[in-house]
């Protein structure tokens, strides 16, 4: 029998507020980003005329630097908030790709998503193929976006700025030049629009034809389930060493602060 915890409950809390906003300031930057590093990759044509009369340019430079903060800042918050959120905050950070349970849930949603399968697995979390997808996306692919923006970024602030001292120097010296830094920071954000349009074309999918709420989870952070059939709580898909260390550890942390609150009261 597998590991995972099974539940039969109507509806279950999954998501807490915190990672419900992230991703949806997350997804308000990453559009922003993309639109306007489209059109600092391909910018609009020159203008004649002075020059603050036709500054679009510079806004739009701004509105991709202002929301790469955003981004930048939102990614930090999650990384904390994996420690401090319940298990399924941990579940896009700590996939446990050393399971073969999870190798075989991500085989089924293949097949569902091929329209092979005829039933779907129920998940309280997300599925294992979308864990997998958002982990090399979402956690790598932003993080490689941050690191290689803010390189470009400082390189055009320039030397003596946290920005160039803390990116810019190794970055553009491990790519070799300043055009393959932005070359590969271009190619990076393709695939994050394509992972993007297939996220919003498939939870549409699972919100028409499973047994289970998608959209509407991830505003209310209810997970709901149209029949009584029991769903995985899947946020370890069987289990790992770092998720149940991380969980271990953050449940002593908390005991540890309760403690601490009683003896004060007394």
């Amino acid at each position: 029998m597998s590991q995972s915890k099974m539940h039969s409950e109507p509806a279950v809390y999954v998501y807490e507020a915190p990672v419900r906003i992230w991703h949806w300031i997350n997804a308000l930057a990453i559009t922003v980003l993309c639109v306007t590093g489209y059109f600092i990759g391909v910018p609009l044509p020159t203008m004649p005329g002075e020059a603050n009369d036709h500054f679009l340019m510079g806004y739009i430079r701004f509105a991709h630097f202002a929301s790469g903060y955003i981004l930048a800042v939102g990614f930090l918050f999650r990384l904390y908030w994996v420690f401090a959120g319940n298990h399924h905050a941990r579940q896009l950070f700590l996939p446990p790709f050393f399971t073969r349970e999870f190798w075989k849930g991500v085989l089924h949603e293949l097949r569902w998503y091929a329209f092979i399968e005829k039933e779907p697995h129920k998940y309280v979390g997300h599925n294992p193929l979308a864990v997998m997808a958002m982990h090399i996306v979402m956690v790598w692919g932003l993080l490689f976006m941050i690191i290689t923006g803010f390189a470009l970024y400082g390189e055009g602030i320039g030397m003596g700025s946290w920005q160039y001292e803390w990116f810019s120097g190794w970055v553009i010296e491990l790519f070799g030049q300043s055009q393959d830094v932005h070359t590969w920071h271009r190619l990076c954000t393709w695939l994050v629009i394509c992972f993007v349009i297939m996220h919003v074309y498939l939870a549409i999918r699972e919100d028409i034809v499973s047994r289970q709420s998608m959209i509407s989870t991830m505003i209310s952070g209810w997970r709901m389930f149209r029949d009584d059939s029991k769903a995985k709580d899947d946020a370890d898909h069987g289990g790992s060493i770092m998720t149940t260390f991380v969980g271990s550890l953050m449940s002593s942390f908390r005991s540890g602060r309760s403690r601490t609150k009683a003896d004060d009261i007394r």
